[in-house]
C-alpha cells in the first residue's frame, strides 16, 4: 500500500511503518554484483561439466557431449539460419499463448473472485479442469484444431490460465475488507472500486501468477512441439534424439532455460514497475 491513499481528492494517510529495504554487501558496494552472485552457480556447473567429459573422460560424447561441442553445434545451426527460426518461433507461440491465457484467466479469476455467486457456480468446474493433465488436452486439440499454429497456441494457453486465474481469484477473495468498504465510502462502486482499490491491492499475487503462468507456458510448449510440430525448440529436441545427435538435445535444453529466464526477468522489470506504480 502506498503512504497515500488517495481518492476522489482526499488523502488517508498510512501509519504502517515501512521496513527498511535489505540489499546485500555485494549487491550494495559493487555494480553488477547481483549479476556476480547469480552467475556462480552456472559457472560452477559449466566447470563441472567440462571436468566431466574432457578431462576425466566420465561420460562418452554421445551420454554427454563436451560444452564446446554443443557451442560448435548451435554455431552449424546459427550459420544455417535453423536455429534463428527455432528459437522465434517457439517465443512467438509461446508469448501469444501466455497472452491468451493471461487475458482469460485475470478475466474468469476477477469475475470469480468478486462474486460469490459466479464462484458457487463455476469455480467447481474450473477446479475439475484445472486437474487435467496437460498431454491429455493433446489428442483432443489434434482431433479438433488439427496440427497447425492454432493446437499448439491454444495448449499452452491452457497452460498459462489456470496459474492466474488461481492467483487472482484467491487474491481477491482475501481482499481486506475495511480497504474496499473505504473505498465505497468515497464512491467507488464497480469497475471503478475494481480498479482503484481491489486491482492495487493484489498486484502482488497477480505477478506471481503470471510469472509462474509464465514457467507454464515454456512446460507446454515442450508438449505441444514434442507431438506434432515441424520446427520449434521442442521439435529440435525430439529430431535430436531420432537422429543421435545428443549437442543439439543439450543445446536445445540450454535454450529452453535462457528464453526462459529472459523472459522472466522482462517479466519481473514489469512488476518492479507496477509495484511503484500500485501497490
Amino acid at each position: 500500500m502506498t503512504d497515500t491513499l488517495y481518492v476522489t481528492g482526499a488523502s488517508v494517510p498510512d501509519a504502517t511503518p515501512k521496513p527498511p529495504r535489505r540489499r546485500n554487501r555485494l549487491t550494495r558496494k559493487v555494480p553488477g554484483g547481483g549479476l556476480l552472485i547469480g552467475a556462480v552457480v552456472p559457472v560452477l556447473l559449466l566447470g563441472l561439466w567440462w571436468l566431466a567429459t574432457d578431462v576425466t573422460g566420465t561420460f562418452s560424447q554421445v551420454q554427454l557431449p563436451a560444452p564446446q561441442a554443443v557451442f560448435s553445434a548451435g554455431l552449424g545451426l546459427f550459420e544455417s539460419g535453423e536455429l534463428f527460426e527455432h528459437m522465434a518461433i517457439s517465443l512467438q507461440r509461446v508469448l501469444l499463448g501466455f497472452a491468451i491465457g493471461a487475458v482469460l484467466g485475470l478475466a474468469l479469476g476477477a469475475l470469480l473472485g468478486l462474486s460469490s455467486i459466479a464462484d458457487g457456480l463455476l469455480h467447481p468446474t474450473v477446479g475439475a479442469f484445472r486437474a487435467v493433465p496437460s498431454l491429455a488436452w493433446v489428442p483432443l486439440l489434434l482431433l479438433w484444431v488439427g496440427i497447425d499454429e492454432d493446437s499448439k497456441v491454444i495448449l499452452i494457453a491452457i497452460g498459462a490460465f489456470f496459474p492466474v486465474f488461481t492467483a487472482i481469484h484467491s487474491a481477491l477473495r482475501h481482499v481486506d475488507a475495511q480497504l474496499v468498504e473505504a473505498g465505497r465510502a468515497f464512491g467507488f462502486h464497480g469497475v471503478r472500486l475494481l480498479g482503484t482499490v481491489q486491482l492495487p491491492a493484489v498486484v502482488p499475487s497477480v505477478f506471481s501468477g503470471l510469472r509462474l503462468a509464465l514457467a507454464q507456458a515454456w512446460l507446454f510448449l515442450v508438449a505441444a512441439e514434442l507431438l506434432a510440430s515441424s520446427e520449434g525448440l521442442g521439435f529440435l529436441l525430439t529430431e535430436s534424439q531420432n537422429n543421435g545427435r545428443t549437442d543439439r538435445l543439450l543445446l536445445a535444453i540450454v535454450l529452453l532455460a535462457l528464453l526462459g529466464k529472459l523472459t522472466d526477468t522482462l517479466l519481473g522489470l514489469l512488476e518492479r514497475k507496477a509495484l511503484k506504480t500500485w501497490a
